[in-house]
């Protein structure tokens, strides 16, 4: 099981896009097979009721234009009007309604008129990415400077550059043996 990155547990559109990364063994996706993705929504209790081929790759594609928008923030740039777009349309894929419910008395909940579908689940990321990008967090969005990482995290303090201890870890062997051939390389000469 992978690390969480900082900020996966607030935000569940950061946790899918991290669910593409790169490992020793090259490139992971967790949401390659639809008994993947269902058990990732799960996980997150963004359960559908069953995903096909066509809603793995709709969640795939939700994955995909989030991570521009993340990119996008991290960059300071505008990101691409297509990622935009899907996002916009997969927050609409399910309407949401205010619901009265009644514990220790009366709150206020949105939920939605569709429960259980995918359509809920890709809506429910999608918000939340627009959430995520046009709130206080979308300031704290960082891609982890790990040589070969590509997840992102929030960085929540100003000396986190990781977004993890493994690629935290990995950075600074790399950097000890890159010293280790320079003083090598010195005495040699």
């Amino acid at each position: 099981m992978v690390t969480a990155a900082p900020g996966e547990d607030r935000s569940p559109a950061l946790a899918l896009v991290n669910t593409r990364r790169l490992s020793a063994n090259g490139d992971v996706d967790d949401l390659a097979e639809p008994h993947g993705a269902a058990a990732w929504l799960r996980r997150h209790d963004l359960a559908a009721a069953s995903l096909g081929p066509a809603d793995v790759a709709r969640l795939s594609e939700l994955r995909g234009a989030i991570r521009e928008l993340l990119a996008a923030l991290a960059d300071e740039r505008v990101p691409g009007a297509a990622a935009v777009t899907t996002v916009n349309a997969a927050a609409r894929a399910d309407a949401a309604a205010p619901q009265l419910v009644w514990r220790d008395g009366p709150v206020r909940a949105w939920r939605s008129t569709r429960p259980g579908t995918v359509d809920e689940a890709l809506a429910a990321l999608a918000r939340d990415a627009i959430d995520v990008a046009g709130g206080d967090l979308g300031r704290l969005v960082r891609p982890c400077e790990a040589h070969g990482c590509v997840r992102f995290f929030f960085r929540e303090h100003a000396r986190r550059r990781w977004c993890s201890t493994t690629c935290g870890d990995r950075v600074r062997a790399a950097r000890h043996q890159r010293l280790v051939v320079e003083q090598r390389t010195a005495s040699a000469e």
